[in-house]
């Protein structure tokens, strides 16, 4: 079943890790229907926020890697599954 989730990052010393955390939200490219992300220079930060389409083995799967990957911190909200038919 397909469902919406959104994944919330935070990048510690972005620098380090910013290169590994696009790498692999890249492979996941076809479940991924928006990115957000800001820098906070000051705190030596960067937060992102990616909105996903997938099954939950996709969007676990994602989370997973990312999750760990050095200085990246990963929290996940998933909807319930979605109606394929909305007249149902």
């Amino acid at each position: 079943m397909r469902r919406i989730a959104v994944i919330g990052a935070i990048l510690e010393k972005p620098r380090d890790s910013q290169k590994a955390f696009n790498d692999t939200v890249s492979l996941f490219k076809g479940i991924v229907k928006g990115r957000m992300g800001i820098p906070v220079a000051e705190e030596d930060l960067a937060v992102i926020s990616i909105t996903l389409q997938g099954d939950l083995d996709e969007i676990n799967a994602l989370t997973g890697k990312l999750g760990n990957l050095p200085g990246v911190t990963i929290k996940t909200a998933v909807s319930s599954d979605l109606k394929s038919d909305k007249n149902n």
